[in-house]
């Protein structure tokens, strides 16, 4: 089965990870170009290659970062690192009472610096994957 990578949603991404807004990035496009085109732009599964080279220069992206980002691949990896049990989201039918409130306190802490060092592994991860990218 083919993936379909979504151009706009990779323009949109970029764009966003590079800080830049749509009224900039219209500007850059030239006086055809306004806010609300690239809002539509971004929901459009393909562009045509000479606006997307035109895209490519107003970021300084290549062309190919956005004909080849893999949104599919970037959610299967946040999903992987994130073991949620559903009784996060349902709620839990049978309480619990803290009996220790400051062990209780200090399991949360170490909670929530394993899962920092976890988001910055796959942070780390990730960059060097648009790195790639952006090197082709």
């Amino acid at each position: 089965m083919e993936k379909k990578i979504h151009e706009g949603r990779n323009v949109k991404r970029f764009r966003e990870m590079l800080g830049i807004k749509q009224e900039t990035l219209a500007y850059e496009l030239g006086d055809d170009w306004n806010q609300k085109k690239i809002s539509i732009l971004e929901t459009k599964e393909t562009i045509d290659v000479p606006l997307l080279q035109q895209i490519s220069a107003a970021l300084k992206i290549p062309v190919e970062a956005f004909q080849n980002f893999d949104e599919e691949q970037a959610v299967n990896v946040i999903a992987n690192t994130f073991n949620i049990e559903k009784d996060a989201y349902i709620g839990n039918s049978q309480p619990t009472f803290n009996i220790n409130p400051i062990e209780e306190i200090r399991k949360l802490h170490d909670e929530k610096i394993a899962l920092y060092e976890r988001m910055m592994k796959e942070k780390d991860e990730m960059m060097v994957t648009l790195k790639g990218l952006l090197e082709k």
